[in-house]
């Protein structure tokens, strides 16, 4: 239950940046002495910061908040991506999933769809989700393991791509800069994501509309005629045309539809 509690926490403080104690108690359903001490656990692991009478999220100070934590922030979003992304998927496809929560989703609909697919990843949440499925072969790069992105980094995960070839890759972003570029947290990252794309024949961006706008440290990749994107039906309209000017072929979903879609499978 504590766990459960800790986890309610830092969602509600992503979701919210900052919040005081009566809201965060009042979110999770917990006593104050009972959140005041739970804050005190979150902050020792570094997940939030504790503020006169509250708290925040330690995401707002540049760190990125923990994978868990982010898998569940604009999920719906996610998860309608995530739809349109394995609509691009054919039997015998070898598709490369990098460590995004957004590609994660991609993973769950294989999951719950699966194709004969030979897949290849770098994130120990997308190998997990397809482990042991019938006609879907699963490789995971070796190399330095980054626990905040459950992924794995490294000049071995590098060398490794320089002798593979994928039909399809679906990457994803931090940000999306005001520049037209994506941009992660770590340079290791940057740089491995920047040689998945000279390892695939089709490049296709999974980013929800929260991600646009801010910059974050290490630049990736062009939003350009090389690429596609598929993002959600709240991105602005102005970023939309900005996109189509710069020759990325982009979809947008909606997200309504998903979530009625999943309802139907939930009553299923």
């Amino acid at each position: 239950m504590k766990d459960d509690r800790l986890s309610a926490i830092r969602h509600y403080l992503f979701e919210k940046t900052s919040a005081s104690i009566h809201e965060i108690a009042e979110a999770v359903g917990a006593s104050l002495p009972t959140v005041r001490r739970d804050l005190l656990t979150l902050e020792a692991e570094g997940a939030i910061h504790r503020t006169h009478g509250g708290a925040r999220i330690a995401d707002s100070a540049g760190i990125e908040a923990a994978f868990e934590v982010r898998e569940q922030t604009c999920i719906a979003a996610k998860r309608a991506i995530g739809l349109a992304a394995y609509a691009d998927l054919s039997p015998d496809m070898s598709v490369f999933l990098d460590a995004g929560t957004t590609v994660l989703q991609v993973a769950r609909r294989i999951r719950m769809n699966p194709l004969p697919l030979s897949v290849f990843t770098n994130c120990l949440a997308v190998a997990q989700v397809l482990t042991d499925i019938r006609d879907v072969q699963v490789t995971l790069l070796g190399g330095r393991l980054r626990s905040r992105n459950a992924s794995v980094l490294g000049a071995l995960a590098e060398s490794m791509l320089e002798r593979l070839w994928f039909d399809q890759l679906f990457l994803g972003a931090s940000t999306v800069g005001d520049d037209g570029y994506t941009y992660t947290m770590d340079e290791d990252e940057a740089r491995l994501n920047e040689k998945m794309i000279t390892r695939a024949a089709r490049t296709t961006v999974l980013a929800d509309a929260s991600k646009f706008g801010p910059r974050a440290t290490y630049q990736v990749t062009r939003l350009d005629e090389r690429l596609d994107l598929i993002t959600d039906d709240s991105l602005a309209a102005p970023w939309l045309d900005k996109l189509t000017e710069a020759g990325c072929q982009t979809r947008v979903v909606s997200v309504e539809i998903d979530e009625a879609a999943d309802q139907g499978e939930d009553a299923a």
